[in-house]
């Protein structure tokens, strides 16, 4: 007969899971002293028997880590078609689910707002840790928030960030590997369709891609920086093949713009891959639904999403996890590169 899920215990737990209480314990509070696989075996039975940790006692106790907190300065609208935070929110999600905790998210005008948004949540008791993401250089949050004592962990290379401890993917390697494959393909002119140049990956991307053509002794280049909406992206794409002198290849910062720019492509009658050759990043369901389905600096922004969570939780109980760097994207090639037109 099977355990009433009121009635269940930690002791219960434990047996299912044939480890100690303090294992369990360690496991829900994210603490070193379990392996991963002994963790999911924990979170496996407690899924089982229905049972949670009393987040109420870790409040009591002055440990408040039922909610996190997360802002970000995008409009709504572009943040709900926009697949790389749906992924990164679901990786989040994913590590607060085994905990039972919650994600606070709100959407900001901009960072003096989120500032004042975590004050106020840190200094209500709302959330016992943020996550930042975005950053700018002189990014104003570093500050301020270090003077708050307000937990974060930061998304962003440690030269944005500050000394906050931060989790990164090194976009400068990722952005090289796009452009040293499309010369390779024999590619001459590319060009590259990106962010709003204010933004710390955008910059660093921007940089890696002039380091690179200069590398490679390509002397035409150009880069564009927009939002990340599809129709920036489109807009962006048509003045790059209505120039006199078109590039034969398009990076492009989303997946969003990399598809409304084949959308442009078609549009004008230009044929990708055979008069050009389009790379997307992030590489989203929507990379596969185009025609023909786009090529993509791929990673695993749920994965990404999944340890910034576990390195906050790492934060909030004391540990000094460091800053350190999810896997690289890496290239995935699909039928929207080819080789460069003769």
């Amino acid at each position: 007969m099977s355990v009433s899920p009121s009635r269940v215990t930690i002791r219960e737990v434990a047996l299912r899971a044939g480890v100690s209480k303090g294992a369990v314990s360690l496991a829900f509070n994210a603490k070193p002293g379990v392996s991963a696989a002994t963790r999911d075996r924990i979170f496996q039975a407690a899924r089982e028997l229905g049972w949670t940790p009393n987040t109420r006692a870790r409040s009591l106790a002055g440990i408040r880590v039922d909610t996190i907190g997360l802002a970000i300065c995008r409009p709504a609208r572009l943040l709900g078609l926009e697949p790389f935070y749906m992924e990164f929110i679901s990786g989040i999600e994913s590590v607060l689910s085994e905990k039972s905790c919650s994600l606070l998210l709100r959407l900001v005008r901009d960072l003096d707002e989120e500032v004042g948004l975590h004050r106020q949540w840190w200094q209500g008791r709302q959330v016992g840790g943020s996550i930042l993401v975005d950053f700018q250089t002189d990014d104003p949050r570093i500050g301020a928030l270090g003077e708050l004592g307000l937990p974060v962990v930061a998304v962003g290379h440690p030269s944005l960030t500050g000394g906050l401890t931060s989790v990164w993917t090194d976009d400068a390697t990722a952005v090289s590997e796009a452009v040293r494959y499309l010369a390779a393909l024999g590619h001459r002119r590319i060009a590259r369709v990106g962010g709003p140049g204010g933004l710390g990956h955008s910059a660093i991307r921007a940089e890696a891609f002039e380091t690179t053509i200069r590398d490679l002794g390509l002397v035409d280049a150009r880069q564009v920086d927009t939002g990340f909406a599809g129709e920036e992206g489109a807009r962006a794409t048509r003045s790059l093949l209505l120039a006199a002198e078109r590039p034969t290849a398009i990076v492009y910062d989303n997946d969003i713009m990399a598809v409304a720019g084949a959308a442009v492509a078609q549009e004008l009658g230009v044929k990708v891959p055979g008069d050009l050759s389009l790379l997307a990043w992030d590489d989203s369901q929507l990379c596969r639904l185009t025609h023909p389905p786009l090529s993509a600096m791929s990673h695993d922004v749920h994965g990404f999403g999944a340890e910034v969570a576990r390195t906050l939780f790492a934060v909030i109980d004391g540990q000094t996890p460091g800053s350190h760097q999810v896997p690289t994207p890496t290239l995935t090639p699909r039928g929207s590169t080819g080789p460069a037109p003769p």
